[in-house]
């Protein structure tokens, strides 16, 4: 399945537009990660505990989108859009993917 932040997909011609779909994935983040995190807060750098968390919420948002877009009919999504939020006291985050679900000739 085809998924891009494009309208449109070069060289092929969307047949049917099937309809908004989302992926949505909400991750705790754990003590360890948050202590780990504020220690490279203090000291400075990329905190890899954080990235990996994101990372992972990301893809599977992202799976979730594909799937739900093959359950209505369609080949492709465009359009596609990522938001990220903090939940609660930061120590859920949540990464929901939408786009629209289409059918592209084959």
């Amino acid at each position: 399945m085809i998924i891009t932040t494009t309208p449109q997909i070069e060289g092929k011609v969307i047949k049917e537009y099937k309809g908004i779909v989302f992926g949505e994935v909400v991750n705790g983040v754990n003590f360890v990660k948050d202590f780990a995190a504020g220690l490279t807060n203090f000291f400075g750098g990329r905190s890899g505990s954080y990235e990996g968390e994101l990372i992972d919420a990301r893809e599977n948002a992202l799976k979730e989108l594909e799937q739900r877009a093959g359950q209505i009919g369609a080949n492709a999504v465009v359009g596609v859009d990522i938001d990220y939020e903090v939940l609660g006291q930061g120590n859920m985050l949540m990464v929901t993917a939408s786009g629209t679900a289409v059918v592209v000739e084959s």
